[in-house]
Parts: C-alpha cells; sequence; structure tokens
C-alpha cells in the first residue's frame, strides 16, 4: 500500500503501578493534539476489565502524517514525561482503514431495537 493510504494506528498502553489515573490524563491530552498533525479522528479507550489497559486509536490521511505526530515535540516530551507511568516495550499497530461509519451515541439511543 501507498503511504498516502488513509489508516488507523492503534497503541496499547498499560499503566505501571498506580499511575493509571495520571496515565489516562496523560493520554487524552496527548490525543487531543493529533489534529494537529492531520488526525481525522482520535479515541482513548480504558478497559474495564483492567483498569491499568489502555488503546489509544488514531485515523491519520497517510502514515507520513501519523509519524510526523509520533515522532513530534509534543509526543517526545509526552514519553519523557511519563516514561515510568507505562510498560515497555511499546508498539504501535498502523491499521489500513478499510470501512467506516457509526452512530453518535445520541443517534444510537434513537434507533429502535430489532425484534
Amino acid at each position: 500500500m501507498a503511504e498516502s493510504t488513509p489508516g488507523s494506528v492503534h497503541i496499547a498502553w498499560y499503566a505501571t503501578g498506580f499511575r493509571a489515573e495520571q496515565l489516562q490524563t496523560a493520554l487524552a491530552e496527548i490525543s487531543a493534539i493529533a489534529p494537529r498533525y492531520g488526525a481525522t479522528h482520535f479515541v482513548v479507550y480504558r478497559s474495564r476489565d483492567d483498569r491499568y489497559r489502555f488503546l489509544q486509536v488514531a485515523d491519520f490521511a497517510s502514515k507520513l502524517d501519523w509519524e510526523r505526530y509520533w515522532f513530534g515535540p509534543e509526543f517526545t516530551a509526552f514519553r519523557a514525561r511519563c516514561s515510568s507511568w507505562y510498560t515497555v516495550p511499546l508498539t504501535y499497530a498502523w491499521q489500513d482503514l478499510v470501512a467506516t461509519g457509526g452512530l453518535t451515541p445520541s443517534e444510537a439511543a434513537l434507533e429502535p431495537v430489532a425484534e
């Protein structure tokens, strides 16, 4: 696939002991910067089964835009400042975007349930 193919990057984070709340706040802050680098969507999930486990997802028009964000000054500073808050190694997975869609939570609440 070409480097300009839209995609989604997934980063699995695992907080170290008693750092989950701090990591959650920091991930929300660094994720909000992604649109400056061309992200069209971002989200951070926190597991209900394991409160130390997070998944950061961001969609970009190209992998180059993602790399500019990942290696940019804000994310570099984030990793330096928060390095003891998560386990290593830390790796990301680039996914080619094949299909997208959905409803907002308020739209989903209005949808009738099929019987």
